[in-house]
């Protein structure tokens, strides 16, 4: 794909990535992804702001061919969908200088071997002159790394975020068009990996509220011609108390454990209760994550394998740990066969997670009426907990 003009003198550059379906070894694509770097063109100087994976790096260089020079390039963030082409840059440009915060000077040095001498830092609201344009660099820490930053064209009111504000679609629009989809795009990409820093997400959110800002342009995805919708959906996620909902990442090995979930659904749904399930044999995990965003409880469905939870709960254990949702429940219910420390073992996986444990519901064997009226009588428990702290 061709550069592409946002404003006067302002250029989306990059890849539309159409085929990948996992990032990072890990991240589900189901739409694909972009990598998406801008060129600003000052009327004394000309910046480049970050690069593109380099597998995408045949396609970007040929984009620049027909620059003349670029005086300067902006590593906003150091990870290589980001930075990974900045040799290749320097290399047609050796006298284009490299403009990073301290933090991130060290990293790019690391992962890219980049030499110290090509470097500028920048401090917290320094500016740039480009000429008749002026760049604001604003640090944004856990963005989802440390030495994270945006940027900020004053005279256009564009906000340049990288990861910040991104989501994985691959598209021929530039611009967001449907924003129905947009939003769970969004939303996915910001609970794998944005979620585990909401605090700080926060404070860099009210960094941005005194900026008059026109346009965000992010490092993978679609612009937003309509940044408050992308700000709006992040406070949410970021600041919005969690709902009425139970997270029910399960597996089942001989078929009980599938029979106590099947009940637990209908009697979480009886109870009013919105629930989600997650079977983890075949789930997509980035779904998973989402969901996590805003459910007030998680219960994980599992049977007992080797006297510990079935490798695959322990996953989604782990995984919410890792991605530390704001959930204030937990809970666990499955099938053993002759005993075992699956509640420990999982108990013990959760250290992040800042949740009351409500009792488990385990039983030998295949569930009795026993068992199942504990199913009902947990349900019942959550569902009053959800209506006393206000969850919706």
């Amino acid at each position: 794909m061709k550069a592409r003009k946002i404003k006067e003198n302002i250029y989306w550059m990059g890849s539309v990535d159409w085929d990948s379906r996992l990032f990072d070894s890990l991240i589900p694509l189901p739409e694909g992804t972009s990598y998406n770097a801008y060129l600003i063109k000052g009327s004394e100087k000309t910046v480049l702001l970050d690069t593109v994976d380099p597998p995408m790096a045949k396609e970007f260089m040929a984009q620049l061919a027909g620059i003349p020079k670029i005086d300067y390039i902006v590593s906003q963030h150091a990870e290589q969908d980001h930075s990974g082409t900045i040799l290749q840059v320097l290399k047609k440009y050796p006298e284009a200088k490299l403009i990073s915060t301290p933090k991130a000077k060290g990293m790019l040095i690391d992962l890219l071997k980049i030499p110290e001498e090509c470097f500028i830092t920048v401090a917290d609201g320094e500016t740039l002159s480009l000429g008749d344009k002026t760049l604001k660099f604003i640090y944004t820490p856990w963005v989802h790394w440390p030495e994270t930053m945006v940027t900020y064209l004053e005279e256009d009111k564009i906000l340049f975020s990288c990861d910040f504000f991104g989501s994985h679609i691959a598209t021929a629009d530039l611009f967001v068009i449907d924003e129905g989809r947009v939003y769970e795009a969004a939303k996915r990409y910001f609970a794998e990996i944005m979620m585990p820093f909401r605090s700080t997400i926060k404070k860099n959110l009210d960094k941005l509220a005194s900026y008059e800002i026109d346009m965000i342009a992010p490092g993978h995805g679609q612009l937003f011609p309509r940044p408050e919708f992308i700000i709006d959906a992040y406070r949410e996620w970021t600041l919005g108390a969690p709902v009425n909902k139970v997270v029910l990442p399960h597996i089942s090995m001989h078929g009980s454990t599938q029979q106590m979930v099947d009940y637990f659904i209908a009697a979480l749904v009886a109870k009013g209760v919105q629930v989600e399930p997650f079977n983890l044999a075949v789930t997509d995990i980035g779904k998973l994550a989402m969901a996590l965003v805003d459910a007030a409880t998680i219960v994980v469905g599992t049977p007992t394998v080797l006297a510990g939870p079935h490798p695959y709960a322990a996953y989604a254990a782990f995984l919410a740990n890792a991605l530390r949702p704001n959930t204030k429940f937990l809970s666990i219910i499955g099938s053993f066969g002759w005993g075992g420390k699956t509640v420990d073992t999982l108990a013990g996986m959760i250290p992040n997670l800042k949740v009351e444990v409500l009792d488990p519901v385990l039983c030998k064997g295949v569930p009795t009426d026993t068992v199942f009226q504990s199913l009902d009588d947990l349900a019942a428990l959550i569902a009053q907990k959800h209506k006393k702290d206000g969850y919706k």
